[in-house]
Order: structure tokens, then sequence, then C-alpha cells
């Protein structure tokens, strides 16, 4: 009879429970990859409803395999508004500086313009 350390065992056992876990996350990889290209395939030949649903299912696998990247991203996409409200603001800031300056050009030419024209 063989005697086996505790330790040993659970580290076996966690070791199984790794492989089961990344053999589940190979399948729901290679599914939503299918259901993805399935989807195209159907896009692309014409069938639009069947393929806009096999690629909504495909992508929802997809989500559901890398959740952990799907929370980073939703944590980071506040950071990601931010900066685009930041850009817009300077953007409209810049448009508003553009008006004014093409108001003032427009008064100095009308102004040019009307003493020459009175001729």
């Amino acid at each position: 009879m063989a005697v086996v350390p505790l330790n040993r065992m659970e580290r076996e056992a966690k070791h199984n429970r790794r492989i089961t876990e990344s053999e589940a996350t190979s399948w729901a990889r290679y599914a939503a990859a299918g259901s993805l290209l399935a989807g195209g395939i159907l896009l692309i030949t014409g069938n639009r409803r069947a393929g806009m649903v096999t690629a909504a299912a495909g992508a929802a696998l997809a989500l559901l395999d890398q959740q952990e990247t799907v929370k980073e991203w939703w944590n980071a996409l506040p950071g990601y508004i931010e900066s685009v409200q930041n850009v817009l603001g300077e953007v409209e800031e810049t448009v508003a500086e553009v008006a004014l300056q093409r108001e003032r050009l427009h008064r100095i030419i009308t102004n040019q313009r009307e003493p020459s024209g009175a001729l």
C-alpha cells in the first residue's frame, strides 16, 4: 500500500481542475469563433437575419469567455468618456474661435469693399 501525502493530493486535484477549466475555455473560444465565422458567412451570402443572430450568439459566447477583459474595459470606460468629453470641449472652443475670426474677417472685407464699390 502506497502512502501519498495530503499536500500532493491537493496539488494534483487543483491541477486537474485547472486542466478542466482550460479545456472548457478552449471549447467556449472555439464555439464563439465558429459562431462568428458562420454569422459572417451567412451575412455575406445574404441571409441577414440568420447571420445577425448567429454573430450575436458568437459575440455573447466571446464575452462570456473573456469576462475579466470585459470587466477591465468596463472599469476603464469612464476614463475614456472623460477624455472624449475633454477633446470635444476643446474642439467646441476652437470652432467658436474660428467663427469669431470669420466674423472679424467678414467685417474687415465688407468695410474695405464698400468704399471701393461706391466709386
